[in-house]
């Protein structure tokens, strides 16, 4: 599959830091980074998951959704962060950003991670349907077995 095809995708944003972050600080969020990410792309990472539905396949008026994960958000950052970005009209495209921290990733067991990942993305889908309903959009939305 091309990647022009791919429906939904992912990005990792972070983890953010202030800039006079000590350095045990910053090596933690290094590898905080590290193990977000290979449950994004590892072996058993949702992005192999997702790489296999096709736009085609789900409705004309989106082309991507892309999940948008960020680590640790900086408080000027989360204030920031809406549920759901706009509607990018040229590329046919949605952001959703997923708010991973300490609480609801990291201190939990790894069946609780991949649990949180699955969660927050169907919850998001499910808010996503809401939005195309009210445009009159056409979506069908996707049904994940990851987990």
């Amino acid at each position: 599959m091309e990647e022009k095809d791919k429906f939904l995708g992912c990005l990792v944003s972070g983890p953010a830091l202030y800039h006079d972050a000590d350095k045990l600080v910053k090596e933690q969020s290094l590898q905080q980074g590290k193990l977000f990410r290979n449950y994004i792309w590892g072996n058993k990472g949702i992005s192999s998951v997702l790489s296999r539905f096709r736009n085609e396949d789900y409705g004309k008026d989106l082309r991507i959704i892309l999940f948008q994960f960020y680590i640790n958000p900086l408080p000027v950052e989360l204030h920031n962060l809406p549920e759901i970005e706009q509607y990018r009209a040229k590329e046919r495209s949605i952001g959703i950003p997923v708010v991973v921290t300490e609480e609801n990733f990291f201190c939990k067991p790894e069946k609780e991670r991949y649990h949180f990942i699955n969660h927050a993305i169907l919850q998001k889908l499910d808010l996503l349907a809401q939005i195309v309903k009210k445009r009159g959009w056409i979506l069908r939305l996707v049904s994940l077995n990851w987990i």
